[in-house]
């Protein structure tokens, strides 16, 4: 039997560049070594969106024309709608009482999102709990490999605790999860900013147009002092270097115009240009497969409805060997 990857997304916006360079690539490569779960966490998404269900609602469908479009095959992957899943909610509570307050309040993602929307002591309590949930997606599909971004270590070092605290004060019944960090574990914002995100309005998306993109490209920050084109230029904390060394396969190239630009004599425009070529080349296989799948939204919504079908029957499964570990099963399985 394969080994299982859980992996997925918070449906509140398309996917963007950093998804696809952070864990898309490591989905799509592994897909068929592995039997890979794909969760759309459509609850998660809500607990700082509440108050658009229906920003949540259509994204779900953006992000599996994404998932799609970057080659990820129904026929491998499983992708699994996480508001149908009734299994992982009653999991989440099981969990609550194996993690203290003080230690959700220490963990360095939530602490950072929290500060990062400006919550302060009113964070929404399905917020602040939910790398619980997360531990509980993780278990119920019996994952045993995880593609993260490595924002998301602290996410899974908590699901590790969480699952070695249950299977010694029950039953060892639960896969204990390793992170996979991609080859560029975060990818920062076309503005410098570390975090890439559609509210900052500094990403350029899967589903953007070569003309989108050339415009997201022209305004990209570069260093400021590097004024003219015979001025040396700062690499680091450049992101038009930290892209193409994303993107472009042509290492040797990539140092070249990182010495040239180091030294002065390379200008950001020429920089930038050769950067929207490389973009191009990577995204537009992607656009055209998107494409082709926007006029069959029939196969993507069939592909989300049996891979949900077959996701609750094998969370099903967990849930049964919990509630026997915990002496919850009355009335013998369900």
């Amino acid at each position: 039997m394969k080994q299982r990857i859980l992996t997925g997304d918070r449906p509140t916006a398309p996917l963007h560049i950093g998804h696809y360079v952070g864990s898309l690539r490591n989905r799509v490569a592994l897909q068929h070594d592995y039997d890979t779960f794909v969760l759309l966490a459509d609850v998660q998404a809500l607990t700082d969106n509440f108050e658009h269900p229906q920003k949540i609602r259509d994204n779900v469908m953006e992000v599996m024309l994404d998932y799609l479009a970057v080659g990820l095959d129904p026929h491998s992957a499983t992708f699994v709608l996480q508001s149908q899943i009734p299994e992982i909610a009653e999991l989440t509570i099981f969990f609550l009482n194996l993690v203290t307050t003080s230690h959700l309040r220490q963990n360095p993602t939530v602490k950072t999102e929290i500060a990062q929307k400006g919550y302060g002591e009113s964070v929404p309590a399905g917020f602040f709990i939910y790398p619980v949930s997360q531990a509980a997606d993780i278990t119920a599909f019996g994952a045993h490999l995880v593609p993260v971004g490595d924002d998301q270590l602290p996410m899974i070092e908590q699901t590790v605790e969480i699952v070695r605290r249950f299977n010694r004060l029950y039953a060892p019944v639960l896969t204990e999860p390793k992170a996979l960090v991609g080859e560029v574990p975060r990818l920062p914002g076309l503005d410098g900013k570390t975090k890439m995100s559609k509210s900052m309005g500094n990403a350029i998306f899967l589903s953007d147009s070569l003309d989108e993109i050339a415009r997201k490209v022209s305004g990209m920050y570069t260093d400021p002092n590097h004024l003219k084109v015979d001025d040396p230029g700062e690499v680091e904390g450049n992101p038009v270097f930290a892209y193409l060394e994303a993107f472009d396969p042509d290492r040797q190239h990539v140092q070249a115009l990182k010495d040239h630009y180091g030294r002065g004599g390379l200008g950001d425009v020429k920089v930038k240009r050769y950067l929207l070529e490389v973009l191009d080349a990577v995204l537009s296989p992607i656009r055209v497969r998107r494409t082709e799948y926007v006029q069959h939204l029939e196969l993507v919504e069939t592909a989300l409805k049996e891979g949900t079908q077959r996701g609750r029957e094998v969370a099903g499964q967990t849930v049964q060997m919990v509630r026997e570990a915990m002496k919850l099963n009355y009335f013998g399985p369900s």
